[in-house]
Parts: C-alpha cells; structure tokens; sequence
C-alpha cells in the first residue's frame, strides 16, 4: 500500500475541507481518486464514546461555539446538492443539463464545472424514471421484420463455418410469426422471405414496420426516409404500407427486437447446423411445435388460437400472382446510342447520347425511361448481342447494314437512274466493299454536277467499272465537256432599272 508525504496529505485535507470532489482534486494535484478517498476524515473510523456527560474535559471535543454548526461538505457530496430543489425544477421543464448549467452560473453565480451539472442532472434522471408508451395493435394492423444472426452453419460453396441471417416476421397484435434462414440481406432475398411470410399467414397486414435496412430503404432519414423503387413497387403489388423505423430506435420495433431475443435464447442458443437447409427446417419445426403452441405473456392466449381467430380474419387477402421481381439501374447512353444491361446493348433516341436513363429488367423485359417516359421496350438479350430500333437511329447512320445499304442506294437514285443502276451493279459485283465506292460517287456531288456524276456511271456501267478512280476520270472528262457557265450580271441593254418598277407601281 501507497502512502503520501505529509505535505500531499495536507493538502488533500485542505482541498476536503473546501468542499471539492474526488474527481477535481485529482484534476489539480493528479492523485487518484481513490487514494484521496482513504484519506478522507469521513470514512476513518471515530473514537468510541466514553462519557455521556460533560465533554468539558473530553480531549479532541470542542466546546466552543461552533461546536454545533453544520459540518462542511465533503468530497463525497456533489457540488450540485445546495441547488438540487432548482434543478429538478428545471429537469421537469425538459431542460438540458447544458441549460442548467448555464442558467445556474449566470442566475445563482454556480462556480463549478459543467461535468458536475451533468453528473447531477443524470442521477436525477435515473431516479425518476418516465411513463413508457405502449403502441396497441389492432388485428391486422402491423407487422414488423427484422434480421437476426443465426448460430453458426457450415457454408457448402466455401467449406467454413459461417454465421447466416434469419428474417422473421411477427404480427404485432397476436405474436405468431414467420422465419427464413438466408446467406446475405440481399433485395431478392428480402422481397423473397416476405412473400413466404404472407404465403404462410394466408393475408397481408396493412403496414409492415421495418428496420432502415437497404434492402428496403434507399435513405435513411428522421422525418422523410426514402423507400427503395423495388420495395415500394412490391409492397403496391402486395397492398401493403412500409414503415421505416426512426434512425436509433429500436423501441419502435419492440414487438419483433423481443421477439427476436426470444428466439435467440429458445431456439438457437447453443446449436450449429451442418447446412442452410437443415437450418430452415429446424426453424419451421420449432415454429410449429413450440412457437404457436406457448402462450403469450401478454396476451394470455395461445399464440396461434389467437392468431386463428382473431388476426387471420382481419388480414387483407393474398394476391392472385407473385411479384415478378425486376432490377433498377441508372444507365448513360454511350456515344454510339446503346446502353448496357447484364452485358447487353440496347439503343436508345439518338438525342439521349450522353444523357441518363433509368432501365428496368427482369428475365423476360427490358424497359428505358427518360424523365418518366417510357423511351423504349426489348425482350432480354443474351450477353454480348445488341438489340434496336430503326427509329431510334438518325436517318444517316442505320444500326443494320442492310439498313445503311438501302440509305446509300437511295441517294443514288436521288443522283440519276444510270447511278442507282451502277450502285446496284456494284454491290452485286463486289458486296460490302462497294458501300465505300458509293460513298465515294456520292461525295463527287459535292464538286460536280449530278447529271455529270449520272453520265460518268452509265459509262461505268457499260464497261463494268466498278472502282473509284476510273469513275472519277470519266465525271471530270464529263465536267470539261459541258458547256461553260455564264457568269451573272447586274445590268444588260434588256434589263430594266428599278426604277422603272417603281414608277409603274405608283401608277
């Protein structure tokens, strides 16, 4: 045992008798706490009485007149005791310890830390302990979901031990409920479990209560959570309400969290299971055999009697067809048109390049949306194959080759009949490789006339010229045999002035 120089010591006596506490003296001299404890006048024990009458000549008694004033407040005694009537007032006004602190400083000229405020402040919190709320459920109200760690199962894909998840479903009014073993909390997973829940309950409540998961919610908020495009649409499809929990409050959920405490201990505490499946099974057993059949502790009812006549009854009826689960994605259009999906291409409006879509898919469909419009549909491709739409390319840049051959020979024909003959006559002659040889006659537009162009390819035509050069020869032979062009003029001896027109008009 430790014990302190004789001047440590006095000077933890003289900071008692001042009135500081354990903590603050350690602050200022860096003695444990503990250790000024000991040598705290109120914990040392006292002599024993050895006379009950005068104490005139009893030594270490006072006699004189303050022999009866109050003792000085010792370490042990918080700071905040002369002031307790005034802060359990302000505690009853919902006002923070921050507040307190502050208002006590500059009203009753407090002179002790904040840390002893809130130290106070808590202790009377904890002694008056307030009403809790109890949520009532109507039948058929509310259910609520949430995910739980399973013992360890042995993973058959990577051969180690591995702790699952189990989903369950409680309805909040009779307790009966629906477990699901699962690898990941995955959206398919999710949305696949809940419908199983229904499917066993034979009904759907009208609100499901669930954790701020992303499965389920896309944004987690206080006052305006966002709820995932796929949950939303699979809670319309099955005509319930979700209700995400506020962010950590776990009260709010109190049915299926003490639920979930009660399987934990009942059935799964101390058990491993050699697969998933073997998993599930014992859930549904123990489900069937212990679950339903115990009796409530706050119903007083058997919890599947309960559920048989009360809260079946008052479920809403299961849909005809199951949801066909989709996948949502956010897509740029890339600058050749397409957009690619599950390593698929698919063409959107040409004036969408570099914009983004929103793409729906399943197994069979695939559908874009541009700002709420729906701007195309497409059965599901295979990997690496591309679907599209005539309509969705310019005019000029088909997506199909049969497409772009039959824009090169229309404007052929737009040149002259002798072209559009040797345009054909020379895909015929020479297949894909001519589509470069009629860009090339059709370029020759752009610096000679059509009708020298559509000559030039009926000679071509004749002596089976299917090559750009010697059809360049004969459109410039054409070009310098035809006859000049005159050059425009201003004024000539049989063009009449402006004037004239004027005058004629003021007539």
């Amino acid at each position: 045992m430790n014990y302190l120089k004789m001047a440590d010591k006095q000077r933890i006596l003289a900071l008692l008798e001042l009135g500081w506490s354990y903590r603050r003296i350690q602050r200022e001299t860096g003695i444990n706490r503990k250790t000024v404890a000991r040598y705290d006048p109120r914990w040392q024990s006292k002599c024993a009485k050895v006379s009950t009458g005068p104490t005139a000549n009893v030594p270490g008694v006072s006699t004189g007149p303050t022999a009866n004033a109050p003792r000085v407040s010792t370490g042990s005694q918080s700071a905040c005791e002369p002031y307790r009537h005034i802060i359990e007032a302000f505690v009853a006004k919902g006002l923070t310890a921050q507040r307190i602190w502050q208002d006590l400083k500059e009203d009753y000229h407090f002179n002790h830390e904040y840390a002893s405020v809130k130290r106070f402040v808590r202790g009377i919190k904890r002694h008056r302990p307030e009403v809790a709320a109890v949520m009532e459920h109507p039948p058929g109200d509310e259910a609520q979901v949430d995910f739980f760690r399973a013992p360890v199962t042995l993973d058959p894909e990577s051969g180690r031990w591995r702790r699952p998840w189990i989903f369950r479903m409680i309805l909040s009014c009779c307790g009966h409920s629906y477990e699901e073993s699962m690898w990941r909390q995955d959206k398919v997973s999710f949305i696949r479990a809940h419908e199983n829940a229904f499917l066993d309950f034979a009904g759907v409540p009208r609100v499901v209560r669930l954790d701020n998961l992303k499965a389920g919610v896309a944004r987690a908020c206080l006052y305006d959570p966002d709820i995932s495009e796929l949950y939303a649409a699979f809670a319309k499809h099955w005509g319930f309400v979700p209700l995400p929990c506020r962010p950590r409050h776990p009260h709010e959920q109190g049915v299926v969290e003490r639920g979930g405490g009660y399987l934990k201990s009942n059935a799964l505490k101390g058990r491993r299971f050699d697969s998933l499946e073997e998993l599930d099974a014992f859930l549904k057993r123990w489900n069937r055999t212990v679950a339903r059949v115990r009796i409530h502790g706050t119903t007083r009812k058997q919890v599947y009697t309960h559920f048989l006549e009360v809260e079946k009854p008052a479920l809403k009826p299961v849909p005809l067809e199951r949801f066909s689960l989709f996948e949502i994605g956010t897509r740029r259009v890339h600058l050749d048109g397409y957009i690619e999906v599950d390593r698929a291409f698919y063409t959107v409006p040409h004036h969408l390049l570099g914009e983004e879509v929103r793409t729906y898919w399943d197994d069979r469909l695939v559908r874009i949306y541009h700002q709420g419009q729906c701007v195309g549909v497409y059965t599901k491709a295979p990997p690496g194959t591309f679907r599209s739409m005539d309509e969705h390319r310019p005019a000029h840049k088909p997506a199909r080759q049969q497409a772009y051959q039959e824009n090169l020979l229309a404007k052929s024909e737009h040149i002259g009949r002798q072209a559009h003959s040797w345009a054909k006559a020379a895909i015929e002659e020479r297949d894909v490789r001519a589509y470069r040889l009629l860009q090339g006659m059709i370029a020759l537009t752009r610096k000679y006339p059509k009708e020298s162009v559509d000559w030039a390819c009926g000679i071509a035509l004749e002596r089976r010229l299917f090559r750009y050069k010697p059809l360049r020869r004969l459109v410039e032979q054409a070009a310098a045999r035809a006859p000049a062009q005159l050059p425009l003029i201003q004024s000539h001896e049989i063009i009449r002035e402006l004037s004239e027109y004027a005058k004629e008009v003021k007539a």
